[in-house]
């Protein structure tokens, strides 16, 4: 419990986007860069806004080994969190 509450007061989600954001645009697929092009940052919110953004994050796109955005997004910040506490 003491963890958790360490990480909570020495996090903020727009600190938490800014390590999310660069990772999960990073691993969009860019064969025609459309996916990344419109693959935004919005407060700490990120944006995949194209219709198939769902298929590429659940490896659709062989490109990274078709990990997809999201697992390699989430590893990141767990390894931000891990530091933090």
């Amino acid at each position: 419990m003491l963890r958790l509450s360490q990480i909570e007061k020495n996090t903020k989600p727009n600190e938490l986007a800014r390590v999310a954001y660069p990772v999960f645009k990073d691993f969009t697929p860019k064969r025609s860069g459309n996916a990344q092009n419109k693959t935004r940052l919005k407060g700490d919110t990120i944006h995949a806004n194209y219709p198939y953004a769902k298929r590429l994050d659940e490896g659709y796109s062989k490109q990274h080994g078709g990990v997809g955005m999201s697992e390699p997004t989430l590893k990141a910040i767990k390894e931000h969190l891990d530091k933090k506490a």
